[in-house]
């Protein structure tokens, strides 16, 4: 790991707001793959004035690379936490706070030195916790929305509104998925098989309808391990992906992204009313009928569920991503209340 000690002190000062002069320290992954890392850093550090303080501070490193349609995703985080962005968030919803940032001479790797956060996260958030997830999301993208503060326009490295769009037509295009639900061999039941058949012969319209939706400045990667639950307010991390995208898609990912798959169907029925309940005390919407959440939840997550079980060799894992179609499946005739 490339972790430069000035940098930690200078981190830590920032941090205990106190002239940090020398710390020791042990660093434990959280996660991370081939391109980006994320380290929690513990260790004792020590004042000016010989005080001597134990610390918990997150490292993330990240490497360039390039995902498919978004070329500048890689380096986003920084140029987000470098701006002014941070200023928008509210205390019951927001990132983790920076201490330092930084990013090497050729711009291949960048560093952020984070606050770390204590708090629950992936499966085992409630699904009051999720309920408030949504309805925190919405109120930021609402008053967002409604206010439109100078930082957005100054922001210039934002996924753009089609990412969704051309990321389901990928997949279409792709015939490992495409022809396999309409093959003999494909092993869903049929009904699931239709479900995906039936998104593709409508997606134009389908589409036609999302794009009337307003645009809001989304996170599009709004999944539970993403999501910190803390003393009773959300913390959002890995905002790589983010940028202009619909009201609503952020709710497709919380509820199919590595889902609950017990309570899919209830956090649907819960979560959608709460985000745009919390939407709704900033900025009017449109009626909660035509909300589309159901349509983008397919429209993300369909082929990926297909993708993943052609792509598994395990049993359970193959039963797991047939379960969470089924799930949406039964979501599809739900009406939704606000």
């Amino acid at each position: 790991m490339n972790m430069k000690f000035d940098s930690l002190i200078y981190a830590l000062s920032r941090h205990f707001k106190k002239d940090i002069i020398s710390a020791d320290c042990q660093t434990i992954p959280l996660q991370g793959g081939t391109v980006g890392n994320v380290y929690l850093v513990t260790g004792i550090a020590e004042t000016a004035g010989g005080e001597k303080l134990s610390y918990r501070i997150v490292l993330k490193i990240q490497k360039k690379w390039e995902r498919y349609g978004d070329p500048d995703s890689w380096r986003r985080e920084y140029d987000l936490y470098t701006s002014d962005l941070g200023e928008t968030f509210s205390d019951a919803f927001r990132w983790p706070r920076l201490f330092h940032a930084e990013i090497n001479a050729e711009e291949t790797e960048f560093q952020l030195w984070l606050e770390y956060i204590d708090g629950v996260t992936g499966l085992d958030l409630t699904g009051d916790m999720y309920e408030q997830a949504a309805l925190e999301l919405g109120r930021y993208q609402g008053k967002l929305y409604a206010e439109q503060p100078d930082v957005l326009r100054s922001l210039t490295n934002l996924s753009h509104a089609d990412l969704m769009k051309n990321t389901y037509l990928h997949y279409r295009s792709w015939p490992v998925v495409y022809d396999y639900i309409r093959s003999e061999d494909c092993e869903f039941p049929l009904h699931l098989r239709q479900m995906l058949v039936d998104i593709d012969e409508q997606a134009d319209e389908i589409f036609a309808r999302i794009e009337k939706l307003p645009l809001v400045l989304g996170h599009r990667d709004f999944w539970v391990t993403n999501l910190i639950y803390a003393d009773g307010k959300i913390v959002l991390i890995d905002w790589d992906t983010s940028g202009w995208g619909y009201v609503g898609e952020d709710l497709a990912s919380l509820i199919a992204d590595e889902a609950d798959i017990d309570h899919m169907v209830e956090y649907y029925e819960r979560c959608v009313p709460a985000y745009y309940k919390g939407f709704s005390e900033y900025a009017d919407v449109p009626h909660i009928a035509g909300h589309c959440v159901y349509e983008m939840i397919l429209l993300v997550f369909g082929y990926r569920l297909v993708e993943g079980y052609l792509h598994t060799k395990d049993d359970d894992e193959k039963t797991k991503h047939v379960l969470t179609l089924q799930k949406i499946y039964e979501m599809k005739n739900i009406p939704v209340h606000g």
